[in-house]
């Protein structure tokens, strides 16, 4: 579901996934924390270029995940 959401640059649906006080980490970028800065990320992110996610492999621990 995520994927899907992702691909079709759904930010705010996107935004729903995550805990208010959630920290996301995206590999180029410096950590964003929490709900709100996650949507103003994505919404920033969206406008600047087209992105597909694929996924090669998830890996979860507890309550952390990486994608």
């Amino acid at each position: 579901m995520c994927m899907k959401l992702f691909n079709e640059g759904e930010a705010e649906k996107i935004s729903e996934l995550y805990h208010q006080d959630a920290i996301n980490h995206q590999i180029a970028n410096e950590p964003v924390e929490g709900k709100a800065n996650s949507l103003a990320m994505f919404e920033r992110e969206f406008n600047l270029a087209e992105m597909t996610c694929f996924i090669e492999n998830i890996f979860e621990d507890g309550n952390l995940a990486i994608l």
